[in-house]
């Protein structure tokens, strides 16, 4: 093998083994299909023996005698035993239900469990139904709060209930309805008095906004009134640059002309 191998490793290789074959029994067991795990199981006996060979050539290699209670010698033990069990050659031995690490020892447990073992049987719960729900019994408080919570002087209403007008005379009835009148009339005058608040405030805004319109239009004629005169001096000095560029032209003329006189006389 290319990794160094130890024999503490192959005790815990030989450990799974023996989960892996305890899980293979206990499918057994359940009826269910083992099969699927025996190229694992195939596979993971070869490296063990892999494993049991390198040592062993190790072991050779440095002449030391192989002591019958050593721990390769225990792995060797357990490879042929696991290798006989896994092919049906043997039953399982009690060593094989023990577990060489202790830390494995609740996971050899609960691969050796058995269905309905357990702490105890759970008591079945037995659910009844009823085809009317009707039938079934109701708590008295139960009725008397959704009575209570669906009653009709609970309910929410837009309006007053209106008095039963069959039990009054007519005057009672025209004066009932003379008080609504009053009211209604009552509510008309405040709403007529938050209209009219409404449109002063109406008229105050326009007023706001035609200032602000005006405060604007100023703005506009003096931007106007600047940009107009920013043309004027650009324009001005466009002209003067102008100039100015005419007059150093007949100056450096007239020094040009000077300077061809000299050059006359003196060639002269």
């Amino acid at each position: 093998m290319s990794i160094k191998t130890t024999p503490h490793q192959l005790l815990l290789l030989a450990d799974h083994l023996k989960l892996s074959l305890l899980e293979r029994q206990r499918a057994f067991a359940l009826n269910l299909e083992p099969t699927k795990q025996d190229a694992h199981i195939s596979r993971t006996l070869n490296q063990l023996q892999d494993g049991l060979e390198a040592l062993e050539a190790q072991a050779a290699d440095l002449d030391g005698p192989e002591d019958s209670t050593s721990d390769l010698a225990k792995a060797r033990k357990q490879y042929e035993e696991l290798y006989a069990q896994f092919h049906g050659q043997a039953a399982p031995t009690a060593d094989l239900r023990h577990p060489n690490d202790p830390a494995l020892t609740d996971d050899f447990a609960a691969a050796q469990s058995r269905p309905g073992q357990g702490s105890g049987r759970r008591s079945a719960k037995n659910v009844r139904f009823r085809d009317e729900p009707a039938e079934e019994v109701e708590d008295s408080e139960e009725i008397a709060n959704r009575a209570a919570l669906f009653a009709d002087q609970e309910r929410y209403r837009d309006e007053p209930a209106a008095p039963d007008q069959s039990i009054m005379d007519n005057q009672q009835i025209h004066a009932y309805h003379k008080q609504v009148l009053r009211d209604q009339d009552e509510q008309l005058d405040l709403l007529s008095q938050s209209v009219g608040r409404q449109r002063v405030l109406g008229i105050q805004m326009g007023n706001e906004l035609e200032e602000q319109n005006e405060l604007l239009d100023d703005v506009e004629r003096g931007v106007d009134r600047h940009t107009g005169a920013l043309d004027r001096a650009r324009k001005r000095l466009g002209h003067v640059a102008r100039k100015s560029k005419d007059n150093w032209s007949w100056v450096t003329i007239g020094i040009l002309i000077c300077i061809l006189v000299l050059l006359i006389v003196l060639l002269k």
